[in-house]
């Protein structure tokens, strides 16, 4: 077969615990086949229906061609425009508001995880050298659990997924591999064949817990009781291992001494696991268990999620689960991650990186653009995500983005955001480009080549962004300091230093389309046992928290607002088959779609006089969207559950910060997983509009 096609190396880029490698076969200059690629010592050659549809997705029909430019903003009067016509509307609108207010602080990036590769990091480093601009900071995804993990350890850190192979009992606590993390699934099932007790902890009775040995439907956002109660009765049964205590954490006697002062039957209660049940779990953890446990990225989207994690990563250290193997917290790492970033460090007119942004709160935006002043923002630039789909408070954001001078948007497909934008700017696929993708899950780094030629007309970020520079110089010299004449091999090559080259066992970035490498990484985080926190050890008590304004300690907050019983928790789970609104026009996904529907239990659906499969309005003070209800004893009565396709529930959401969050990313994380919402059946149906 490869005397027949071209061969190519390719990384999937999505926001994805996998990051799977892949080979394109080329033919003809047209991309045919899609495999996995067996040199990946974690995917292993496999990919998920998402990877094997990435044909549908590089020809789609309603891919992006050429420049669009809209003749009335939210028109929907599109008509074709040149790059030239578009570079020069572009940098001619930041030249004049530059010299209007004197600075490029009315010019605003929002910019996100839609593409993982590096070179996308062009554009953080287009805008750094314009000198000051706006940015939107922060991350709707992982804040408050990475802030969580930096008290508690001092970095994050992730063992090698294989970690799970050896554990004697693995939580999988608010995560679901069999549908989000499919490489991971064998390592699970390799402990199982060899005695291991495989447990869920989830409102929602999913497809993994359905694989474990014990399922348990905790009330939503009450992790962090539970974690306390298994410590209390761990503690209670003398089962902690005091040597790890004695020797490698700080602050054991006040977390252990504030334990005590907290009722099992109350936390038993709060998280709805009766006392017998937990006991049957901690007991899973006694006596010098290896335990592992998958902290999943929902659960730390409340208000209180911070404080979930650090409950957890307590009990794991009073148990000694941590830096052996088969045991430990996995959660997410950046230790990989160890590339110059010199993409980003292009910085004009004297300022740094530390002050050359104006901060936008990233999950409070449509706050942050309307509170800007001194200069207020007049152009935003969106890149790499679809801002208006997941972003909360929508209506606000609308309305503000309709009194901005210029929207730019650069896609691949015409999403609602660029809908509302004035240029759209077509960009290609991670078939189309060069890059460098690594993960924030497991230790491998792989390299993207190009099979094929950018689709017509479109181009990559960092492509786009030496255009953009190199047409603000012709027109103001000195207006850009990007370096618009190095070519793609040249900014990968900065972005390697010898020790990443050594730590990956290649000499070259080139050595890469041979096949991904993996970071000489410890296969066990944290086996030395040198913390990175300031006494060196685990913290259960962080002076860091408390100067931050924080519980310096695990804490579970039991006076947080209660809804009424009239309203239910909103949550969205991640689809099989789609990775939030991306991956939504899959061929895949169209010959499967049906109406717009929400999962329900039964007996709430009858507390509400709701009959399944009939029409729902669930609103709240937000918006309101009407989904169609299909019953599922699988779902916690509190909850109503919709699969993640944004585009109509970010509606109902309001921004809501959760606990942590600043430290890591800038902002306080978004509680998504907070949102009350209010339903009722209704006689006929309307279109979501």
């Amino acid at each position: 077969m490869n005397q027949n096609y071209k061969v190519t190396r390719h990384v999937c880029p999505r926001n994805c615990y996998s990051s799977c490698s892949m080979l394109g076969y080329t033919r003809n200059k047209k991309l045919v086949k899609i495999t996995g690629d067996q040199k990946h010592g974690y995917t292993n050659g496999k990919l998920c229906p998402k990877g094997y549809n990435y044909l549908s997705h590089v020809y789609h029909p309603e891919r992006l061609k050429y420049p669009m430019i809209q003749n009335k903003r939210g028109s929907g009067e599109w008509s074709r425009i040149s790059w030239d016509e578009a570079l020069d509307i572009i940098c001619q609108k930041m030249i004049e508001l530059y010299d209007r207010f004197g600075s490029n602080l009315s010019l605003a990036l929002n910019k996100y995880s839609g593409n993982f590769g590096l070179l996308h990091n062009s554009v953080e480093g287009f805008f750094n050298s314009l000198g000051q601009t706006s940015r939107a900071i922060g991350s709707p995804c992982w804040s408050s659990g990475l802030d969580a993990s930096f008290y508690d350890f001092g970095d994050y850190k992730n063992s090698d997924p294989k970690q799970l192979s050896y554990a004697d009992t693995i939580i999988l606590w608010g995560s679901n591999p069999v549908w989000t993390s499919m490489h991971s699934v064998p390592f699970i099932y390799e402990a199982k064949s060899r005695g291991a007790t495989i447990i869920t902890i989830d409102p929602v009775y999913t497809a993994t817990a359905k694989k474990s040995d014990i399922y348990v439907q905790i009330n939503p956002s009450t992790d962090g009781a539970l974690a306390l109660a298994l410590a209390k009765i761990i503690q209670e049964k003398n089962g902690m291992d005091e040597a790890f205590i004695k020797n490698y954490t700080y602050g054991s006697d006040l977390f252990l001494n504030d334990l005590e002062s907290v009722e099992l039957d109350d936390l038993s209660k709060e998280c709805g696991i009766s006392k017998e049940n937990m006991e049957k779990i901690a007991e899973t953890m006694l006596y010098g268990r290896n335990t592992m446990i998958w902290i999943g990225f929902g659960f730390q989207r409340n208000v209180n999620g911070g404080q979930n994690v650090r409950a957890i990563n307590a009990l794991m250290a009073m148990t000694g689960n941590i830096g052996k193997k088969g045991a430990g917290v996995l959660y997410a790492q950046k230790a990989s991650m160890k590339f110059t970033n010199s993409i980003i460090q292009y910085f004009n007119h004297g300022f740094t990186e530390e002050d050359c942004v104006r901060s936008l709160h990233m999950n409070d935006f449509a706050k942050a653009l309307q509170e800007a002043n001194d200069p207020p923002i007049k152009m935003l630039w969106v890149s790499c995500r679809n801002l208006l789909t997941q972003n909360p408070d929508q209506n606000l954001l609308k309305k503000l983005m309709q009194d901005l001078e210029l929207i730019v948007t650069v896609d691949q497909f015409m999403t609602p955001t660029a809908n509302l934008s004035d240029i759209v700017l077509p960009t290609t696929t991670n078939f189309e480009e060069w890059d460098i993708v690594p993960s924030y899950w497991h230790h491998w780094i792989g390299v993207n080549e190009p099979a094929i030629d950018p689709y017509y007309e479109s181009k990559s970020d960092i492509e786009i962004a030496r255009l953009l520079a190199n047409r603000l110089n012709e027109l103001r010299p000195g207006f850009s300091t990007f370096p618009y004449e190095k070519t793609i091999e040249e900014f990968i090559e900065d972005e390697f230093t010898d020790e990443l080259y050594e730590y990956m066992g290649i000499t070259n970035w080139r050595d890469l389309l041979e096949g991904p490498k993996k970071v000489d990484l410890p296969e066990i985080a944290w086996e030395d046992k040198a913390f990175e926190t300031p006494s060196g050890k685990f913290e259960f008590y962080s002076e860091r928290a408390l100067q931050n304004g924080k519980s310096p300690m695990a804490h579970y907050d039991f006076t947080r607002i209660e809804k009424t019983k009239e309203q239910f928790l909103l949550l969205t789970n991640h689809g099989q088959f789609n990775l939030n609104s991306q991956f939504q026009n899959l061929d895949l996904i169209q010959k499967d779609r049906k109406e717009p529907i929400f999962f329900i239990h039964p007996s709430s659906a009858s507390r509400k006089g709701i009959t399944n499969g009939s029409w729902v309005s669930v609103s709240n003070d937000n918006g309101e969207i009407k989904l169609k209800c299909v019953f599922s004893a699988k779902i916690h009565p509190a909850v109503i559950i919709v699969q993640a396709d944004h585009i109509l529930v970010n509606r109902l959401i309001t921004f809501t910060p959760t606990d942590m969050g600043e430290v890591a990313t800038g902002h306080e994380g978004m509680a998504f997983n907070s949102t009350f919402v209010n339903i009722e059946e209704i006689g006929e149906i309307q279109k979501n509009n």
